[in-house]
């Protein structure tokens, strides 16, 4: 019945949105407007108990008890930075683990989830892409770590500026969301359905390394925002830091950024650009960035490196990082510099891990390549 089941006999309620659950209903003989009721019970209402739901018949709430459950991944760890970024690490069927993020500002607060255990990709400055793959999250993994934060939050009651306990989600976690299409669509509908989350479609943010049929299939079933991580303005570069970009190099993938747009005069694509010391933070990047950024309807977001254990990359100065900034606004373009949250328990862009059982054995190469890189060093030394 639904991508959410893995070897489970039981159907997972949580993972469905309003067009599945309907199916769901009439599936097991019963009348199509009560997937709307148990919908709203389960995310408006943050209920994982058939039982509170008081408006279903006791016969309906026992066949739900004895065929559906509503199943969140389990928190594992909870890490708490100093300036309020809070990061979860959910265990998920199989026995790996993704990490889930929360920035709380003064007028909003944002959710960064994942949507893979690792990532398929390998791109060279992420903390991510060196764990390996291991598979898609289900739908109901993916929404589950919305659910969870949200119930979470309000039985703390610690959202007082705003008037929800998540204002922003972007999928920017863990993984590449439009490599688990199907899944991530479906937790997309149940962020934005009225019954349940009711964000706005510019609240939702998917984050892609360049999956350029993704893109034009997602443009087929939604227009939430996009945001396409192209950190360098050649293809030479890109794909020495983005490999995706062999398959799909920066004119394929920007021509498919603007048919995402459809024309859409007040809407833009981010373009996020981590700043790496010395590899694409120079001037010149900057110039060639503008020449081919020229007709696409965009704003640049730059992002400062964060660091992990192993990485041979560093993070650009703060005088290097305003200066291509300068360069781009004077050009015209739209360029904000992200903030560094939560770089102190490991929650900043980039820096997610989890907890992966590795099938690509990308974690154990980077692990050699790190202790063969210590011994060279040593011998250099000597």
């Amino acid at each position: 019945m639904s991508t959410d089941t893995l070897d489970n006999p039981k159907i997972n309620l949580l993972g469905l949105d309003l067009k599945a659950l309907t199916q769901t209903m009439v599936d097991l003989g019963e009348k199509p407007f009560r997937a709307q009721q148990i919908l709203k019970w389960i995310h408006f209402h943050s209920s994982d108990d058939f039982n509170e739901m008081t408006n279903l018949s006791k016969d309906l709430r026992h066949k739900l008890i004895e065929k559906c459950e509503i199943k969140a991944p389990t928190v594992l760890s909870e890490h708490l930075a100093k300036d309020g970024t809070r990061k979860w690490l959910f265990t998920v069927q199989g026995g790996s683990a993704v990490e889930t993020v929360y920035i709380p500002e003064p007028e909003r607060a944002t959710l960064c989830i994942s949507s893979q255990v690792g990532c398929a990709l390998n791109c060279s400055f992420c903390h991510t892409a060196q764990q390996g793959f291991q598979r898609n999250l289900t739908s109901a993994e993916v929404i589950g770590q919305l659910w969870y934060v949200v119930k979470t939050l309000k039985k703390e009651g610690v959202f007082k500026a705003i008037d929800r306990p998540v204002t922003n989600v972007v999928m920017m976690g863990m993984g590449e969301p439009l490599l688990n299409f199907d899944n991530v669509v479906m937790a997309i509908n149940l962020m934005l359905d009225d019954l349940a989350y009711g964000l706005s479609k510019r609240r939702v943010t998917l984050s892609t390394s360049g999956v350029v049929p993704g893109i034009d299939n997602l443009a087929k079933v939604t227009d939430i925002a996009l945001a396409v991580s192209l950190h360098a303005p050649n293809d030479t570069l890109r794909t020495e830091l983005v490999p995706i970009n062999k398959k799909y190099p920066i004119q394929v993938l920007l021509e498919a950024c603007k048919r995402y747009l459809k024309d859409d005069k007040r809407r833009r694509i981010t373009m996020e650009y981590v700043m790496l010391k010395g590899i694409n933070d120079k001037p010149e990047h900057a110039y060639e960035l503008i020449r081919v950024l020229k007709d696409v309807p965009s704003k640049v977001n730059l992002i400062p490196f964060n660091p992990f254990f192993g990485t041979k990359y560093e993070r650009s100065d703060e005088k290097t990082i305003n200066h291509f900034q300068d360069i781009l606004m004077e050009a015209g373009l739209v360029t904000m510099k992200r903030k560094t949250r939560g770089d102190d328990i490991d929650a900043a862009c980039g820096q997610l891990a989890g907890k992966v059982q590795d099938r690509t054995q990308r974690s154990l190469k980077f692990k050699q390549s790190i202790e063969l890189n210590s011994k060279t060093e040593n011998i250099q030394q000597m």
